[in-house]
Parts: structure tokens; C-alpha cells; sequence
């Protein structure tokens, strides 16, 4: 202390603590020349006295003049010093990074113009001190005072200069600090993080690249190696500045990305993997402009590195599927290619390509977003198309998950998108190529129709229709019989055969099987059905039917029907059954009147007194016109050979029999019914009644108290009832 003193005239030290900046200014320049001449004299003991007294008695003093005073020494004791500041820096620098965290926003000030000017002194030496001056400029380009955040952007600029032109800089050393404040939400901060990030990345011998997961996703990691270090290193940070409020740093952070992925395009060997896994997570976004870039990036990723990212594909196309529905046009149209290039990569398990996986992630996405209706169509069609996709090209795989994916399928079924629901079909009919898987299908069908009503009523013919055009009409449609003939729930049956019925008769797409059902003419089969009809199974809902069945008769599909009935002679069963069903109607129904109207047009020339004395027989089910020995009536009346092998293997008795059998179930099952209802009714007016009872007898005082009634009095041996 006592050489600083001698060293340093007495009227300096005052005037360098001295309220007015020019005279600390004079001060200064005083204590330069000073240390100049001792740096000559290679005095370095009285230099090092100089800088404890500045340090000690001015920059830890709790007066604010003495502290800018002790700077703006330091600063000039540095520039006195010159080549030989670096030996010194140890003692300089601690005192000026120090004051960056001055209650005095005038003192910070003075800490940064002081270090600007110690910095440009030392340069290079500068470097070896570089991640305490860091961590100071990071907390001061967040400072509240504005005259202080310029001055620490020039300090700023000045250290990025002096990095980018040194040879000693360690970015494995730096990359850990930077990460550490990957997280910051101050946008200063941010700014001043993105702006490190752009300029290490434009000097060449700096890869960043091998850093970019943990600027990506600014999480921390415990890296055993440096290659565990390199292998994940920059990206959240970055996209979470791509929500920031301000538009300049979500402009900076898009430019700092968008510089990282040209380097990563320009790249030999880059790890895909690993940032795609950070790019999924960043996909899923509230951010609009976060969604847009990740989805960007994971569709570059797709195209550079598509056999890379195989391990990840379930991942990738869990991030992609939603974006298909994106409510933002850019988004669907990036998430919709990613799509289709990801489909185009040919992969197999053996490259670790996770059919499980990818199945599971369609699956979900196709029902997890279906109660949001229109909006995700998209996503749940994607969907569907995947699975579609992974059923042609690894087909056992997929099967081994069936358990899995078929109760989402069948629920897909119910999605308020005819077109989701067609995709559906088809995947069923994929699935259910062998008999097991159809007979599967239909079971699980059926009982999907039982449990809800309302998809039978509301799409119970498209799903029908399709499954008749993807597996064969005829199939689909005995297999449905054998289960509705086993079926429990005789009002579901009973509905769903009214169903199939419709569907047969009106759709396009059931044409073929129903010109195979025309080649039978069993109309005399069908007379007899009707004829074995009783008082018991002509109900209103029976009726409505047959109004549907008359109403049907006059449209195209049965203008073959109405065409035989110029030939009645021929097709005199066909007659006899028109007959019954207008025997059927009620007269005054629209449906009578149109029957009757056709039928009066029936030619009557043609009739054969020994056909009419045939079908005029007493019992219709003695008539059949079916033997054991497989003779049958044709329709003109006579017996011949089943020669055409038109009923060949159909026993008409047998079904009539099986016909009458199910009638008096449904019947037996009518009465239960109605026995119940009864038993409800009867129970309700039973309690009615007690509570009407209960009412009169507390407004009327109680028994006593009430007049007895006419019906109320008793002679000898009566009973009041």
C-alpha cells in the first residue's frame, strides 16, 4: 500500500474519487502514465500495489464515486500495462466482473465501458477468462438501466470479435454454459443467446452441428463421454424462443435454425435420431410457428435420412398424423408430404422397423381424436391408410396385433365420417381374407349392432353395402344368416333381418346377388310363407314392412316382377302371393290401393283351369310341391326333373317348417312382452290408486271421521270390496 501511495501522488487519488467525471477522468490518464513508467522500469511489485490499492480502497468502497473512480483506474492501469497487462489480469478482472452486479446502475455502467477497454488491450489473453465475462454479459443484457444494456452490447460485440478471431477459444468448455441458460425466458437474455449461437456457428473451425440437440431442446443430460456431449447438444432452447412474445427474437431464433439446417443439409454424417426424438416433442406445440418449424425440420430429416430415422418411425409419424389436421394450411401441407415420403421408405423389421409400434400410434390416432368430428377427419384417414398400408406389406406382423386393433377398428365404425368408416371396411375386409377373421368380423359385427341401435339405423346400410362389395355379397350375407338365425334377442334379429331385407332389394351393389335370388322363382314358397301366416303376426310393425315391400314392388328393381305378371298362367304362384298380401292390408291403406290398382292389370287370358284348381287347394303347406324324390312344380303348374338344379339342395318344407318354428317363437316371445307390459300398467294404477287413497284419507280426517259412502255399506254377509 505504501509504495501505491508514493507512487501515486496524494491529489490524483482524490480527484480519481471526486464527484465529477472529467476530474476521475484526468485521475486516470494520471495513473496511466504512472503505470507506463513503472511497466518500462519493469517495476511489477509497486504495479501490483497500484491495482490492490484501486482495487481494495475504490471499487470495494461503499461510496459510488469511489467505485467508478476504481474502474476507470483499473481500465487505465490496463491500457498503462499494455503487452504486459496479461500477467496482471488475475488481479484486474475480478473487481470490474464484480461490479456488473453494482446496486448503482452508473457503476455498472462504468464496469462495462472499464472492461470494454481492458478487452481491447489483451485480446487474446482475454480468452482464458472468457466464461466469467460470459456469465456477466448474460446478466446484463437483461439489465433494467438501457444506458447499461448499450454499453453491454458493445462489450458484447467487442468479446464476439475477439472469440471468433482466437485460436484458444474451447467451445466444449462453453457449450455447458450456454446450455444452462438454454431455459431463460427473458427475451434479452434470449436474444443475447441466439446471437452466441449464430456467431460461433459462422466461424469454421467451430462445429456446432454436434451440439445442436441441447441448443434444441435445452434439457440437461449426464454424458459419460465427449462424444455423449457432442452427440446431444442444441435445439429446445431455440424453439422455445420460436413462441417468444417478441417478434425479433422469434425472427432471430428462426434464423438460427434455419442456418443449423442448411449446415445440416450440407452435412456428410449427421445423427438424425436423436434431434428427431426433440423435433417430435417440439410438433406437438400450442405454438403455431413452433408446430410449422419442427414439422419443416422433420420433414427435411425424412428426406436426408430416411433409413437413419427407421428406429423412429413410430415417433416421426405419432408428430405427423395430428398436423395432418392442423387448423394451419402450411402445417397440413408439410405434414401431409412428411406423410407420404414416410410411407414410400420400404423398411423391415430386420432394420428395426417397429410394426408394432407404428400399428400402435395409428390405432390411437385414429380414435383418440374422433370426438372432435370433422376437424380431424384428415388425421384419422392417415390413419387408417397406415394400417391399410401395413396389412399389405407385412401382413403377419399386423395379424399378431389383431387383438389390439380390432375393437378400435369395430369403434371406428360410429365415426360421423362416411368416408373413415369406408376406410375402415376395407381394412376389415383385409383383415378378414381367411374364413376365421371373416366369420370374426361378422360375429363382432352383429354384436356391435346389438349394443348401438343407433349405428344400425344410422349406418347400418353403408357398412353392409361395403363389406357386400369388398367380400362377396353372397357370403357376407349367408354368414350373417347363420348368426341371426342362433340370435337371443328376437326384437334385434327381427330388426336386423328388416335391415338386411332393405338392403338387399334397393342397393346397387347387391344386384348380382339379386339376380341369383330371381333364378329360384320360389314363389310358391312364398305363398306358402303367407298363407302360414296368423292373426298374431299381423301386427303394426308387420304392416309398416309390408307397406315398405308394396311400395318397392313399383320401382325399377322389380319391373321384372311386374313384367311376369303378363303372363300369369306361367307365373300363377307369383299371382296367388300378390293376392295374399293384399288380403293382408288393410283396405283403406295407400298400399292396398296400389296393389289392387297393378293387380286389376293382370291379363286374365292366360289362366289354366287345372293350375287354378292346384293352387286353390286347401293347405298351402301340403301344396309346396317339393319331394323326396326332388320333383317340383314349375311355375305353369306341371311336374318336372329339377333339371336346371334351380332348387338343388334348397328343402322348401324344411324351411317352411324352420319359418314356423321362428314365428311361434317370436310369437311366445310377443305375449311375454305384452304380459309384462300388462304387469307394469297394473302395477302403476295399483299405486296410483293407494296414493289417491293416502291423499283422500289425510284431507278427510281419517276413516272414522268420513260419511260412509253407498258402495260402502254391509248388510248381513256382505263383503265391502
Amino acid at each position: 500500500m505504501a509504495d501505491a501511495l508514493s507512487a501515486i501522488p496524494a491529489a490524483v487519488l482524490r480527484n480519481l474519487s471526486d464527484k465529477l467525471y472529467e476530474k476521475r477522468k484526468n485521475a486516470a490518464l494520471e495513473v496511466e502514465g504512472i503505470v507506463k513508467q513503472l511497466t518500462a522500469a519493469g517495476d511489477h511489485d509497486r504495479i501490483t500495489a497500484v491495482i490492490n490499492l484501486l482495487t481494495h480502497e475504490y471499487t470495494y468502497s461503499p461510496q459510488a464515486n469511489h467505485r467508478k473512480g476504481g474502474l476507470i483506474g483499473l481500465a487505465a492501469a490496463t491500457v498503462g500495462l499494455s503487452a504486459e497487462a496479461a500477467q496482471h489480469l488475475e488481479q484486474i478482472l475480478p473487481p470490474v466482473i464484480n461490479s456488473f452486479s453494482d446496486q448503482d446502475s452508473r457503476v455498472r455502467y462504468y464496469a462495462c465501458e472499464a472492461l470494454y477497454n481492458i478487452a481491447k488491450v489483451v485480446r487474446g489473453e482475454f480468452i482464458f477468462h472468457f466464461n466469467k465475462i460470459f456469465d456477466a454479459l448474460c446478466k446484463l443484457s437483461a439489465d433494467s438501466d438501457p444506458n447499461v444494456q448499450s454499453a453491454a452490447h458493445l462489450l458484447d460485440r467487442l468479446v464476439k470479435d475477439i472469440v471468433t478471431e482466437s485460436d484458444q477459444f474451447s467451445i466444449e468448455e462453453f457449450i455447458p454454459l450456454l446450455r444452462e441458460r438454454m431455459n431463460v425466458l427473458n427475451p434479452y437474455v434470449r436474444q443475447f443467446l441466439v446471437g452466441w449461437i449464430t456467431v460461433l456457428d459462422s466461424v469454421p473451425d467451430i462445429d456446432m452441428l454436434g451440439f445442436l440437440p441441447d441448443f434444441l431442446d435445452g434439457k440437461r443430460f449426464h454424458f459419460k463421454t465427449f462424444m455423449d456431449l457432442t452427440n446431444m447438444v442444441i435445439f429446445p432452447g431455440l424453439f422455445n424462443m420460436l413462441s417468444d412474445s417478441s417478434h425479433e427474437i422469434r425472427q432471430q431464433a428462426d434464423s438460427a435454425l434455419s442456418e443449423f439446417l442448411q449446415e445440416i443439409k450440407n452435412s456428410p454424417s449427421v445423427d438424425y435420431g436423436r434431434m428427431a426424438e426433440i423435433l417430435v416433442q417440439r410438433a406437438a406445440s400450442p405454438d403455431e410457428f413452433t408446430r410449422w418449424t419442427a414439422i419443416t425440420w422433420i420433414n427435411e430429416f425424412v428426406k436426408l435420412g430416411g433409413d437413419q430415422l427407421v428406429p423412429y418411425y413410430a415417433d416421426i409419424l405419432g408428430a405427423i398424423l395430428p398436423c395432418i389436421a392442423d387448423k394451419e394450411e402450411k402445417i397440413r401441407v408439410v405434414a401431409r408430404e412428411t406423410n407420404e415420403e414416410l410411407r414410400a421408405i420400404k423398411a423391415e423389421p430386420a432394420e428395426g422397423f417397429d410394426v408394432g409400434a407404428i400399428l400402435s400410434i395409428a390405432r390411437r390416432s385414429s380414435l383418440a381424436l374422433k370426438q372432435l368430428s370433422s376437424e380431424h377427419e384428415a388425421t384419422r384417414i392417415e390413419s387408417l391408410h397406415w394400417i391399410s398400408s401395413l396389412l399389405n406389406r407385412h401382413r403377419s406382423e399386423v395379424l399378431s396385433f389383431l387383438h389390439d386393433i380390432f375393437e378400435t377398428l369395430l369403434k371406428s365404425l360410429s365415426d360421423p365420417s362416411d368416408q373413415v368408416v369406408l376406410l375402415v371396411l376395407e381394412v376389415h375386409a383385409a383383415i378378414a381374407e381367411d374364413q376365421y377373421n371373416f366369420r370374426q368380423l361378422v360375429v363382432f359385427l352383429v354384436h356391435k349392432f346389438r349394443m348401438d341401435h343407433a349405428l344400425l339405423e344410422r349406418r347400418g346400410a353403408l357398412i353392409i353395402r361395403q363389406l357386400c362389395v369388398l367380400l362377396d355379397a353372397e357370403r357376407v350375407y349367408r354368414e350373417l344368416s347363420k348368426i341371426l338365425e342362433g340370435e337371443a334377442d328376437l326384437d334385434f334379429a327381427s330388426t336386423m333381418v328388416q335391415a338386411l331385407n332393405l338392403i338387399l332389394l334397393t342397393s346397387s351393389e347387391l344386384s348380382d346377388l339379386r339376380d341369383l335370388l330371381k333364378l329360384s322363382l320360389a314363389y310358391q314358397h312364398a305363398s306358402s310363407v303367407i298363407q302360414s301366416l296368423t292373426e298374431e303376426d299381423i301386427n303394426v310393425r308387420f304392416l309398416v314392412q309390408l307397406d315398405k315391400l308394396i311400395h318397392l314392388l313399383e320401382t325399377p328393381i322389380f319391373a321384372y316382377l311386374r313384367l311376369q305378371l303378363l303372363e300369369p298362367g306361367r307365373y300363377i304362384w307369383l299371382l296367388k302371393s300378390l293376392y295374399g298380401l293384399l288380403m293382408l292390408l288393410p283396405q283403406q291403406s295407400a298400399a292396398f290401393k296400389i296393389l289392387r290398382t297393378r293387380l286389376k292389370t293382370v291379363p286374365s287370358y292366360s289362366f289354366n283351369k287345372e293350375q287354378i284348381r292346384r293352387t286353390s287347394s286347401g293347405n298351402p303347406s301340403a301344396h309346396t310341391g317339393y319331394m323326396s324324390t326332388g320333383i317340383h312344380f314349375s311355375e305353369d303348374g306341371s311336374m318336372n326333373e329339377d333339371s336346371h338344379n334351380v332348387h338343388n339342395g334348397i328343402n322348401f318344407a324344411s324351411s317352411l317348417q324352420q319359418f314356423g318354428q321362428m314365428q311361434q317363437q317370436h310369437r311366445m316371445h310377443s305375449k311375454s312382452q305384452a304380459r309384462l307390459r300388462n304387469s307394469s300398467i297394473s302395477s302403476k294404477e295399483v299405486k296410483d290408486v293407494e296414493k289417491a287413497e293416502e291423499v283422500r284419507g289425510g284431507s278427510g280426517g281419517g276413516e272414522m271421521s268420513r260419511p260412509p259412502s253407498r258402495s260402502s255399506r254391509k248388510g248381513p254377509g256382505q263383503l265391502v270390496l
